[in-house]
């Protein structure tokens, strides 16, 4: 875990502490939005999949944006899709269409042919964690570093669908037609996820996000049944071995999940966009009264989120704006017990001023 925190806002809220200022960190706060960055590929003649290969360029990166604001945390500068290329499934980054795999497991018998059982993350993702283990030492104490991975579901989404704007309906499809198999493999992938991110802490990582991006392409009854019971594992098993480490949970496009997951013991869950504010802080106090939750707290989970991104975007956001909605979200949240962040991640379309101005 390396030494103390010069600044420990995020660590505390996580834990249920009180502090002296809602703390703020912001989803893909490094990479595309900054002008650094972009002057950064130029010079090394890489692209973002090229990056991530290279502890040097991976710290630079993470570092970019705590130069740059008035930020509470760094996030380890990688992709949710790593996890899927060390299981062997190639990854892609076409100019313009995000993320894509160009050869989707196409079934039950492609998938016993290609993914293993079992792999060591040590190894297959070692250059991962001696990205980390060179982020805490530039960061020397600075602020904390929070490591992450895509939850087992977002991960077979696309293993098996390929990409986040097209076949959007093959993961809900392969838990209805071939629910063992998909089932086999989000136990694989559950796996996986635990062992990366328990390798992220034991290279420094203070804090675990888990990203259920794909939250929004799974009927809430396959979520229940297939999707839930992963993050419910990946709490229980990080918990068992890091006992002090906070954990913050995102299910984008499934935030109706936020008082099950308090439930299961994460220590911080996620507002998207779309999540009311009042309603969910209630909801979660109410059910942590009724039982107490496993988290740090053995509360109320710490809330996080859900400043709208189209208000820091170049051309249409101004200051006043910024100002009177970062205004409204604490007057609805509350300061305390709250870890502030947008409700999506950024785009690259922001204005890195009113980003500064959050």
């Amino acid at each position: 875990m390396g030494g103390a925190l010069e600044n420990d806002l995020m660590v505390r809220v996580a834990r249920g502490e009180e502090v002296e200022r809602t703390p703020i960190w912001l989803f893909r706060q490094a990479g595309r939005h900054l002008p650094e960055y972009e002057a950064y590929k130029k010079e090394t003649g890489c692209n973002f999949l090229q990056l991530l290969e290279k502890p040097e360029h991976v710290a630079e990166c993470t570092m970019q944006p705590i130069r740059r604001y008035n930020l509470d945390a760094a996030i380890l500068f990688s992709d949710i899709l790593v996890v899927a290329e060390a299981l062997g499934i190639d990854v892609e980054m076409p100019g313009g269409k995000g993320i894509l795999v160009p050869k989707p497991l196409t079934g039950p018998e492609d998938f016993k042919a290609r993914i293993p059982k079992s792999i060591n993350v040590d190894e297959k993702l070692s250059h991962v964690i001696a990205s980390v283990k060179l982020i805490k030492k530039e960061l020397n104490g600075k602020v904390p570093l929070i490591g992450f991975s895509a939850a087992p579901w977002t991960l077979m989404y696309y293993m098996v669908g390929g990409s986040s704007k097209k076949n959007q309906e093959e993961g809900e499809r392969w838990l209805k037609e071939h629910p063992e198999e998909s089932q086999e493999l989000l136990d694989i992938l559950t796996t996986v996820v635990v062992d990366y991110t328990s390798a992220q802490i034991d290279a420094g990582a203070d804090m675990m996000q888990i990203f259920e991006a794909m939250g929004e392409f799974i009927s809430k009854e396959s979520f229940y049944k297939f999707a839930m019971p992963c993050m419910q594992s990946i709490q229980k098993q990080l918990r068992e071995r890091h006992p002090e480490v906070p954990l913050l949970v995102f299910p984008r496009g499934a935030t109706y999940s936020l008082v099950d997951l308090q439930q299961a013991g994460y220590d911080v869950v996620t507002m998207d966009t779309q999540t009311p504010r009042k309603s969910t802080r209630d909801a979660l106090a109410e059910a942590a009264a009724a039982a107490a939750p496993p988290n740090l707290r053995k509360g109320p989970s710490g809330l996080q989120g859900n400043f709208d991104v189209k208000l820091i975007k170049g051309g249409e956001g101004t200051k006043e704006n910024v100002r009177a909605e970062a205004e409204r979200m604490l007057k609805e949240l509350g300061a305390q017990h709250l870890i502030a962040n947008l409700g999506e991640g950024l785009t690259g379309k922001e204005d890195p001023e009113l980003v500064a101005c959050l």
